[in-house]
């Protein structure tokens, strides 16, 4: 019996290592020729560190010196993306040469590094926006500690200079890293202006043209889309998404499609809206003749006719 079994299992090792010798894309096995997921969510943990010094550090090591330790986490998290990039550099083909790569990955990590101040000159009017905006919290320590809505934004902020920077693959990881972690899917390729606010997050989608202005707040599902993907890689760099104006607010579940389609300044977005088309600026889009359906248990065969409220209670009559 044990023989029998023994045959299979080589059989099936057998069959599995064949499947391997094509060239298809899911046979690469060339894994020190390109970037290491799992590098880069460390090094997105380490920007973090550096982004909010007080909320992310490692307990592991027994600095006295802040200063120190984070000086030590910035060339730790620079040598770890000058590494990264020069792998997707070779990996995507954008360069060949070696010296050049070297070189290119070198000064686009010093150049990304310089932007981090600016960054987090953004991501504290971004948080300023999620403590102005909700009532639920206290503190604005509790929205860096546990809100993914600011978890989210931050790794697109920083994702997105990559991205402006032309690095390949890396922007992408770190931000569907980030979707993993919350449910939020920011492409790294969007354009979001400051004082931007998630409320929630699950299942928000903005898509790689979108552009959003300032003072933005978004509930959780929405999307921010795309109208059609049927051009497939056709599509590549045009613009897909829609473009919102400043001071939106987009509620709950509602669905923004379309390239061409502008939410002017200063509009509402009401809960389940699905929009195809450009919005004027200072309108409330609402979904019209939603009706509410009662029926009383203790009444047999009761049809809720019509309604009446009575202080914070509905019921039938």
């Amino acid at each position: 019996m044990e023989n029998i079994i023994g045959k299979e299992i080589d059989g099936v090792v057998k069959s599995i290592l064949a499947s391997y010798d094509t060239d298809r894309t899911i046979d690469r096995i060339d894994i020190f020729k390109r970037p290491d997921k799992s590098e880069i969510i460390e090094m997105t943990g380490d920007l973090l560190k550096i982004v909010y010094p007080g909320f992310y550090w490692d307990k592991d090591y027994k600095i006295y010196n802040m200063n120190t330790m984070l000086s030590v986490t910035v060339e730790d998290a620079m040598y770890h993306l000058n590494k990264q990039i020069a792998l997707a550099l070779a990996f995507s083909g954008k360069e060949t040469e070696e010296e050049k790569i070297q070189e290119m990955s070198q000064r686009t990590s010093v150049e990304f590094f310089n932007k981090i101040p600016a960054i987090r000159e953004v991501l504290q009017m971004d948080l300023d926006a999620s403590f102005d905006g909700d009532p639920a919290t206290r503190y604005r320590e509790e929205i860096i500690m546990s809100y993914p809505g600011l978890y989210a934004i931050t790794v697109y902020r920083l994702a997105h200079e990559l991205f402006l920077l032309d690095v390949p693959l890396i922007p992408r990881i770190m931000t569907e890293y980030a979707h993993t972690r919350t449910g939020i899917d920011i492409h790294p390729g969007a354009t979001i202006g400051k004082h931007f606010f998630i409320d929630h997050g699950t299942g928000i989608v903005v898509g790689e043209t979108s552009i959003i202005g300032e003072h933005v707040k978004i509930y959780q599902g929405v999307t921010i889309g795309a109208l059609s993907t049927r051009g497939g890689q056709k599509l590549k760099d045009v613009k897909r998404h829609p473009t919102i104006e400043d001071n939106v607010t987009i509620y709950a579940g509602a669905s923004i499609l379309g390239g061409k389609t502008v939410i002017g300044a200063n509009c509402i977005i009401g809960s389940n809206a699905f929009i195809t088309a450009s919005v004027a600026p200072n309108t409330t889009v609402s979904i019209k003749n939603q009706e509410l359906n009662f029926k009383d248990k203790t009444v047999k065969d009761c049809v809720a006719s019509e309604l009446r409220q009575s202080e914070d209670w509905y019921y039938v009559i």
